[in-house]
């Protein structure tokens, strides 16, 4: 097909102006520095080849999606994007409901949360979870943050990568399953808040909704693994105390600065510890460790109020994470012994609160047949084998393992595109690839794995 040829099909398929770029070169980076946005046009089409036609309603989506700011802090465009969401599943014959768990905040800001549904009466149904929530662009982006920026196989903007396309590729997987014959229902799940937490985006559909599946995926991940668990999190401070004082009277004062140092030094070496205990599950490619490990990391530092004051209190914060397969309760009581005995032996006036106590970590067993399932139509659509592994961050998929339907997670969003970062972006290769995935396993749902 011509590359005229092509415009003229996307604009009878679409109905709608199409942005021409001359040339497109491949990777997030082109030497010539030039790039295109998609303006206010939501249909905005680049062709960086030929089979491009079968993604130009998945770009025009996503452009969509994009250019809409829902910052999980300030609740913004949380309605508009939904509205969006819900739209384009009609519009492909696809049943939609919304769940809004404002009444349970307390600012009751609206948080819709979208369900789609392919339900074709089935017997079993694959639930499909994302999340329309994004970080703030802070500064220093060299493209429009919330304007689809097209360079090669990249498309830029806040929530390109994380986690918008994951959204799009769920619903051009929906469209095209609408075509066939599968053999599994299919929900997707499209919620707010996960970028702080998920209680009131998928946390509120599973718990509150009590909506319920035969297996999950989380479609907030990395498509170089099929991931079957996820790390626990449990954040916290520790406090040093002295006595505050005038800097010109430093012996009528104790500096809880001072007396910190040593002791948050020591406290730090509980890194080590934690780093020999090891998961059954393995490590994601290029981790220092074959399986995944304990981590622990002194995070934050703040102390002191002017110049002239010496404090009387340093406070540290910190961040353990707790493997897929490890007891929560005895990671932290781990290191509460641990504190415990150096405080004692630094003889430092010393407390320790916990900030988030969050036991997310699980893991699904590598032998489920959900595991076998989706590894087998991952690799058939990646013509590759993709290795199966462990987070060494968390996700939403312990909102689902928590009621016992077992979870993985795959996803659109690579280790290089910069997710929370300056100049996000997703390679559209992985948003068509990560879709036809979904077509490849709920196709052959039935496929007797034993």
């Amino acid at each position: 097909m011509t590359y005229n040829s092509f415009l003229e099909a996307v604009r009878d398929s679409l109905d709608r102006p199409v942005w021409n770029l001359d040339s497109c070169a491949s990777g997030p980076e082109r030497a010539s520095g030039e790039s295109a946005s998609l303006m206010s046009t939501p249909a905005s089409i680049c062709t960086w080849h030929d089979s491009e036609l079968e993604l130009s309603r998945e770009i025009d989506f996503l452009a969509r999606l994009v250019e809409i700011d829902t910052d999980s802090n300030l609740k913004t465009g949380y309605v508009d994007c939904a509205n969006v969401i819900k739209k384009e599943a009609e519009s492909i014959g696809l049943k939609t409901e919304i769940y809004d768990s404002a009444e349970m905040a307390s600012d009751k800001k609206p948080r819709p949360n979208v369900v789609v549904r392919l339900d074709l009466g089935a017997p079993e149904t694959i639930l499909l979870a994302t999340h329309y929530d994004v970080v703030a662009p802070g500064a220093g982006w060299t493209r429009e943050p919330f304007r689809l920026t097209l360079e090669g196989d990249t498309a830029f903007g806040r929530g390109a990568a994380d986690d918008k396309a994951a959204i799009v590729s769920a619903m051009g997987a929906l469209r095209e399953l609408t075509e066939m014959s599968p053999k599994a229902n299919v929900a997707l799940l499209a919620c707010p808040e996960e970028e702080i937490g998920g209680e009131l985006g998928l946390g509120y559909v599973v718990n509150q909704v009590k909506l319920r599946g035969d297996a999950a995926i989380v479609l907030d991940a990395s498509p170089s693994v099929v991931s079957i668990g996820a790390s626990g999190i449990l954040w916290g401070k520790v406090v040093v105390r002295g006595k505050q004082g005038h800097a010109g009277y430093p012996h009528a004062a104790k500096n809880a600065i001072d007396e910190a140092i040593p002791f948050l030094e020591k406290l730090s070496k509980y890194s080590k510890i934690r780093e020999r205990i090891r998961s059954k599950i393995p490590a994601p490619p290029d981790s220092p460790h074959k399986w995944i490990w304990g981590r622990f990391s002194v995070t934050m530092l703040n102390a002191g109020q002017k110049e002239n004051v010496i404090p009387g209190e340093c406070e540290a914060r910190f961040d353990l994470r707790v493997c897929p397969d490890e007891d929560y309760e005895s990671a932290k009581k781990g290191f509460a012994k641990y504190f415990e005995k150096l405080r004692d032996a630094q003889k430092v006036e010393a407390t320790l609160e916990y900030t988030l106590q969050n036991p997310s970590n699980y893991f699904t067993d590598p032998k489920h047949p959900l595991v076998r399932k989706f590894a087998l139509a991952a690799n058939e659509a990646f013509g590759r084998k993709i290795p199966i592994a462990g987070e060494l961050g968390g996700n939403d998929g312990h909102y689902f393992a928590k009621v016992g339907i077992p979870v993985i997670s795959f996803g659109p969003i690579r280790d290089d595109c910069r997710f929370h970062g300056v100049d996000e972006f997703v390679y559209l290769t992985d948003i068509d690839l990560v879709k036809k995935t979904i077509v490849e396993l709920v196709s052959n749902w039935n496929l007797d794995m034993k």
